[in-house]
């Protein structure tokens, strides 16, 4: 008995965060199109957000090509098939492998810090003093920082993902003696306008994702700073679910239409 309240609990909890979550996604695309429009502060988020995550986005996807290159190789070897790898690796990491793991580090980069960011100013009532100075903290703390992961996802994963290439043709060039002309030659070749349009569509709604989640667990953070931590750790952990779920459906309606 106390197991099913328990299940009941769980499952009324997760519907009614839901629901707050959609209202606070409503909130947002009402404040978007309401002046004033808080540009100087959109643009200082797309700088920290952009700029500040390129190194890291730059490794991660120079690794992820190295490593799914040296991964891959021996097994196109034993099938004589070492020409496909250019159109392998490309078509793999532009169509999934690059937009899911660099989202997945920028929720842990980018979700954790305004959970985190959002959170200490409600912990510290800075949120609460600007709605008694007649400021809407909605309108410059949650609308431009969800603009800016949305504006600025896309373009972190398009060059983490020109990056991870250019680190497979680094090994192609010294393991399997391939030119970086011939091998990019064959890269353009193998790619599609259906492959990068909804892999280009679908990274607006991952950087929709982070934002909206982060912003929502930092905004309303639970008093004192065990709160600050829950709100970061939970921004994390909710955006990388989240994100998988919208990946299967972006996947699932991709192939309706080019399938």
């Amino acid at each position: 008995m106390q197991d099913s309240e328990d299940i009941w609990g769980n499952v009324k909890s997760f519907f009614t965060e839901a629901g707050d979550m959609a209202y606070f996604a409503g909130r947002f695309f009402v404040e978007v199109f309401k002046p004033p429009f808080e540009f100087r502060e959109l643009l200082r988020q797309c700088y920290n957000m952009g700029n500040r995550s390129l190194l890291l986005v730059g490794v991660t996807g120079f690794i992820l090509g190295l490593v799914f290159t040296l991964q891959s190789r021996p097994t196109l070897m034993e099938f004589g098939a070492e020409s496909w790898m250019p159109s392998m690796v490309s078509i793999s990491i532009v169509r999934e492998i690059g937009p899911v793991i660099i989202a997945l580090i920028c929720a842990g980069r980018i979700g954790s810090g305004i959970g985190a960011e959002l959170g200490s100013m409600r912990v510290t009532e800075q949120i609460d003093a600007m709605e008694v100075s007649g400021t809407n903290p909605f309108k410059y703390l949650v609308v431009t920082r969800i603009l800016a992961t949305t504006l600025m996802l896309p373009l972190l994963i398009i060059i983490g993902d020109a990056i991870a290439v250019l680190g497979s043709a680094l090994i192609e060039n010294l393991k399997g003696e391939v030119s970086f002309v011939l091998y990019f030659n064959k890269v353009f070749h193998a790619l599609k306008f259906s492959d990068i349009i909804p892999a280009t569509i679908k990274s607006f709604f991952f950087g929709f994702a982070i934002g909206l989640v982060g912003c929502y667990k930092g905004y309303y953070c639970s008093k004192g700073t065990v709160g600050v931590g829950e709100a970061s750790n939970a921004a994390v952990v909710y955006t990388s679910m989240l994100l998988f779920v919208i990946d299967f459906i972006a996947v699932f309606v991709t192939d309706i239409f080019y399938g």
